[in-house]
């Protein structure tokens, strides 16, 4: 089907008020051929023809496509010639974000009660919404969108990463989305988040006209005190909790993260020492160094000190070739000796002149090797009774308890508990809330495992609880 100019562009939606080509171009000036004005040119590739003295039969047609620009409208119409004049259907595409007929929006929230609301306020076709329940989640829906034009609404309560960071992280990379900030508990745009733009401005009071969310389970930011960090504490990326205990080892960690000083952690099992020992790591000069890790009490006595300070070709049977231990290949970085309390005694002297002197030697050889290494314990037992009962070295006890940080068992922190359960939800399945309920029964447990038993009862629940949206008492078996 072939058409003329004014019969389809009076046809175009855009273009329904006017009538006619004159009414879109009754000014020479209101006619831009991306170039120079009048346009010359004996015969277009669409068949319409400029006469020599410049009166318009058609529009010119570069590249396949025809350029114009309206009088009275505010973006560039680009008509694809070849569908116009074959299909009748021409392809609108627009220059300026917010002319856009369809606006990408990403709801980063861990809270399903708040995506589903903001979902349900923002409609196709003006807003296609996309949702995530964390920071990682978004970054990869992120990275399939390239790099087009968008709007992120970013809840700040994310269970993953620092919002801080995860808003530095999408400004690098992704340059032309917009983050707008959401209050977490009414689902509203925080306004003066940003400058205002005409998209960001039109969003605001579409979500904002509706007022705030409808109250709902507890899903995974959904707190009803939630308590804020003074500004001197700074939360580890990733610990969990704001209880005194909790902010009190925040300190400590970020008070010795930055020297080279030995650390010792003490705990009971399950309480995050190994996480505690990674923060002090990641928060050092040494954060691109190794981070070796070695557990004392999983590598057979026999075994240990080869694994440590490695051995020299035929040094006993089976070296078969010469092999630095790890001590050795964490050098300029931390050296994280778990469960320190279960090495044999008769492996700490060794550990002691290393401690001192840096330096190993390896099995085999009389040579001493130079380390430059940092030294990281933890211990679930008392190294104190155990030097007692002779079965730790006194003197290799207060070269490692330089700076101790002690982890309270969760028991003496359950004011944790609820921030706790509600982000291992976010880690297993985001789209599940818990309920105040079930709530209530881990709040009458006394975690004996600490946080990996919760962790492990969360995570039995997410799988109880099947097809359904709520975690609910009869999911969670302690």
């Amino acid at each position: 089907m072939v058409g003329t100019i004014p019969s389809i562009l009076t046809s175009l939606p855009i273009l329904s008020d006017l009538r006619g080509w004159k009414a879109i171009c009754n000014r020479q000036n209101s006619l831009e051929y991306l170039g120079i004005w009048p346009p010359r040119c004996d015969r277009s590739s669409s068949g319409h023809s400029t006469s020599k003295s410049g009166s318009v039969r058609g529009p010119r047609c570069i590249s396949g496509r025809i350029h114009c620009r309206a009088s009275g409208l505010s973006n560039l119409v680009f008509l694809d010639w070849k569908s116009t004049f074959a299909m009748a259907s021409p392809v609108i595409r627009f220059d300026r974000f917010e002319d856009r007929a369809s606006i990408d929006v990403l709801v980063v929230s861990p809270n399903s009660q708040l995506r589903l609301e903001l979902n349900e306020k923002l409609k196709l076709p003006r807003w296609n919404v996309v949702q995530a329940g964390g920071g990682a989640e978004a970054l990869e829906r992120l990275q399939g969108h390239g790099t087009e034009d968008g709007i992120l609404l970013l809840d700040p309560m994310l269970p993953d990463l620092e919002p801080d960071e995860f808003q530095r992280i999408v400004t690098a990379r992704f340059p032309n989305i917009r983050v707008l900030m959401l209050n977490s508990h009414t689902g509203q745009i925080l306004v003066g988040s940003a400058s205002p733009t005409l998209v960001s401005s039109e969003l605001v009071g579409e979500i904002n006209r509706g007022g705030s969310v409808r109250p709902g389970p507890i899903s995974v930011v959904a707190r009803e005190n939630p308590r804020k960090f003074p500004d001197d504490i700074v939360k580890l990326r990733s610990m969990i909790g704001d209880s005194e205990p909790i902010r009190r080892t925040f300190a400590l960690t970020r008070m010795v993260a930055a020297r080279d000083t030995t650390v010792l952690i003490t705990g009971e099992s399950g309480t995050g020492k190994d996480m505690i020992a990674q923060e002090i790591h990641l928060n050092s000069p040494r954060r691109n160094q190794p981070f070796v890790v070695v557990n004392c009490s999983a590598i057979p006595e026999t075994l240990l000190e080869a694994e440590l300070f490695g051995y020299t070709k035929g040094s006993f049977t089976g070296a078969q070739q010469s092999r630095i231990g790890r001590i050795q290949s964490a050098q300029g970085g931390t050296l994280f000796l778990d469960e320190i309390g279960d090495m044999p005694v008769t492996l700490q002297s060794k550990m002691l002149r290393f401690l001192e002197q840096g330096e190993v030697q390896r099995l085999g050889s009389n040579e001493n090797l130079k380390v430059d290494v940092r030294v990281v314990a933890a211990t679930n037992a008392n190294l104190k009774k155990r030097v007692s009962e002779q079965q730790f070295r006194e003197d290799l006890y207060y070269r490692l308890a330089v700076f101790p940080i002690h982890i309270s068992p969760l028991r003496e922190r359950m004011s944790d508990l609820e921030e706790l359960a509600i982000a291992f939800v976010a880690k297993f399945n985001c789209a599940l809330t818990l309920t105040r309920r079930a709530l209530q029964v881990l709040g009458q447990h006394s975690w004996p495992g600490n946080v990996r038993e919760l962790r492990n009862v969360i995570e039995r629940a997410t799988i109880l609880v099947g097809s359904g949206y709520e975690i609910n008492p009869e999911h969670i078996l302690v």
